[in-house]
């Protein structure tokens, strides 16, 4: 016998899963513009753990470069504020110095 409340989170799943990659895929922005925009609301509403998985993205997959994303923190800052700008600061300099020791293949102080 299947848990109702299951099927319900699941369903709930596969529907944000469907809309999020219907709107990520759409044409009239690039994948670059969209995490540029995404970027700028997470940041100014606070949610910081989303900030962190959309950071990652965006230098993993080159829509944002090390320059740029440091470029980000800048233009974020003076809209969203110093306290946010300066957690997004610290946010992107522990994600650069993570993926560079990844890349190099040595590991951090914890690892």
């Amino acid at each position: 016998m299947t848990d109702p409340a299951m099927e319900i989170v699941d369903s709930f799943g596969m529907t944000a899963e469907r809309q999020f990659a219907e709107v990520w895929s759409r044409t009239a922005l690039s994948d670059r513009d969209r995490r540029l925009l995404l970027l700028g609301l997470l940041v100014g509403q606070g949610f910081d753990e989303m900030t962190d998985v959309q950071l990652d993205a965006a230098l993993r997959t080159g829509d944002l470069t090390e320059p740029e994303l440091r470029e980000v923190v800048i233009f974020v800052t003076h809209y969203a504020g110093w306290i946010r700008g300066a957690r997004l600061n610290g946010q992107v300099e522990e994600l650069i110095e993570r993926v560079r020791r990844a890349r190099s293949g040595r590991a951090g102080p914890a690892g």
